[in-house]
């Protein structure tokens, strides 16, 4: 294995056998400005210089496949984020932060080939950008928003409360003092649901099925007088993309604007021509600059479709707690009610995330498909070994659409510790327990995406799971491998994560 151990050295994914922690080292200034202007779930403890996800705005050598949860910053994002901004703290001033966001607009729509009227709305994370769905429906109806979420456990736990209208957090990326669960001032009334994705075994509902449950709620909903927002997921915790571009068209062929979409891409594993099928549809897509696009946590924008930020009412009074003046597009009614000032710890998170998107959105499909291959054989050897399974990524029956989305579904993998590839439960490891091992390769070096509730145990409890997850910078590193060399990279990594997680269950 020396010929690949090398190689890992080469792309800059080696790693140590523990994870470092650098209470003594000072965090370097770039580093400690991309811990402020969020809220809490970015500060970083005193003693490991980690924040709540175990990652760091920082570069670290480690085995780490965890983009579906939180990632660390790549060298080469540190690099260019040293090179472009001399004196980082000026982008707190409120005019350098709008020129700054401009450039980041149209850095995004050259990305994925949008076209110049595509509005975007940045946020300071993917939960807060549930407020600005809400915005652009506000006032379509005097009985207020009926918000339908699509797999609750399998979006981020804070939307639950964004997406209701209410506070998170305990302070907004303001500094604003609130409490999680009370209401955000300004809104309408919004009456929350939820469709499940997944059955008790895990197995994913088809997207038929899941569009004739909507179709219910939307009449329902319609009944009360209130405004169907519906969520749609495209790639969520586990890679599912529900439901299929064709249900959500006859749903729009029905209802036309009576209903709304919204599109969650937050894990950022969508392509170009995805994200314009949405858009043309007049449909939000929601993304974020910390999951598969490999920058720090937290950043996050709304694609918006040519025309809806002209229809949408003025703003609510609570967002002047929580957006600044330049990260709703101009042309919002109400944006006036916003701070000016400029958010220097945001501005360099996207900064970070869009470097990477921009070297990632050029190279071929060909050449992702085929590291994506290399990780899917790899993950699939080491489920064999271990004797554990694979949560599938799509329903039975839709064997075919996998392999049609490499971006989307084959970049993650979520283990399933507790059922073997039959799916007979074979141990009785519970959620809790899939916590605590996650906690314990972390303490060994090696770092995956967190537990996900998608399986149960045959007590009715949740099952272990982990995810395994690519992110761009590591498909940007390993693209230019040759095939034997790109093989056995993978095999020293996964062989790793095998050979500390096989004592674990």
């Amino acid at each position: 294995m020396a010929d690949a151990a090398q190689a890992i050295i080469a792309t800059g994914l080696s790693w140590p056998s523990k994870v470092v922690v650098l209470s003594s080292e000072p965090i370097a200034p770039l580093a400690q400005l991309m811990t402020q202007g969020g809220d809490a779930r970015i500060l970083l403890d005193p003693a490991t210089k980690l924040n709540r996800y175990y990652s760091g705005p920082y570069p670290r050598d480690l085995i780490a496949f965890a983009s579906s949860t939180a990632n660390d910053l790549s060298a080469d994002a540190m690099d260019y984020l040293s090179a472009r901004f001399e004196d980082a703290v000026q982008l707190n001033n409120g005019a350098l932060y709008a020129d700054f966001l401009e450039g980041a607009r149209t850095q995004i729509r050259s990305a994925y080939g949008l076209p110049g009227t595509t509005d975007i709305a940045f946020a300071a994370s993917g939960t807060d950008l549930e407020y600005v769905a809400l915005l652009t429906v506000a006032g379509r109806s005097p009985a207020g928003i009926c918000n339908l979420l699509l797999g609750s456990d399998e979006v981020g736990s804070g939307c639950i409360h964004s997406a209701a209208g209410k506070y998170f957090a305990n302070e907004t990326p303001l500094g604003h003092s609130c409490t999680p669960g009370d209401p955000v001032g300004g809104l309408p009334p919004i009456h929350l649901g939820d469709f499940p994705v997944r059955n008790d075994a895990g197995t994913a509902f088809d997207s038929n099925g899941i569009a004739g449950q909507m179709t219910a709620r939307i009449e329902a909903a319609l009944a009360e007088g209130q405004h169907p927002l519906i969520h749609v997921v495209h790639g969520s915790k586990t890679g599912l993309v529900l439901p299929h571009l064709d249900d959500i068209d006859a749903l729009i062929g029905r209802f036309g604007d009576r209903v709304s979409f919204v599109v969650d891409a937050c894990q950022a594993r969508i392509t170009s021509a995805a994200i314009a099928d949405y858009l043309t549809r007049g449909i939000v897509v929601f993304l974020t600059g910390s999951k598969f696009m490999g920058g720090p946590p937290f950043s996050g924008f709304a694609l918006l479709p040519t025309g809806i930020v002209q229809s949408a009412t003025p703003l609510a009074s609570g967002m002047a707690h929580i957006f600044r003046r330049s990260e709703i597009p101009a042309g919002w009614a109400g944006r006036e009610i916003l701070t000016v000032e400029g958010n220097a710890g945001l501005a360099l998170r996207l900064a970070a995330s869009l470097f990477e998107l921009e070297r990632f959105q050029k190279l071929s499909l060909a050449n992702v498909s085929r590291v994506v291959t290399a990780f899917g054989d790899a993950t699939g050897r080491m489920a064999d070994n271990l004797g554990i399974s694979k949560v599938a990524n799509s329903a039975p029956g839709e064997s075919e659409w996998p392999l049609e989305h490499p971006i989307e579904m084959q970049t993650l993998v979520t283990l399933d510790l507790s059922h073997d590839a039959n799916g007979a439960q074979k141990r009785n490891l519970t959620f809790d327990d899939a916590t605590r091992i996650h906690k314990a390769l972390i303490n060994d070096g090696v770092r995956l995406g967190q537990p996900v509730r998608c399986v149960r145990l045959q007590d009715g409890q949740w099952g272990a799971t982990l995810r395994v997850g690519l992110s761009m910078p590591q498909i940007c590193k390993l693209h230019a491998l040759d095939d034997a060399t790109l093989v056995a990279t993978f095999s020293e990594m996964i062989d790793a994560i095998e050979s500390q997680l096989a004592p674990l269950i």
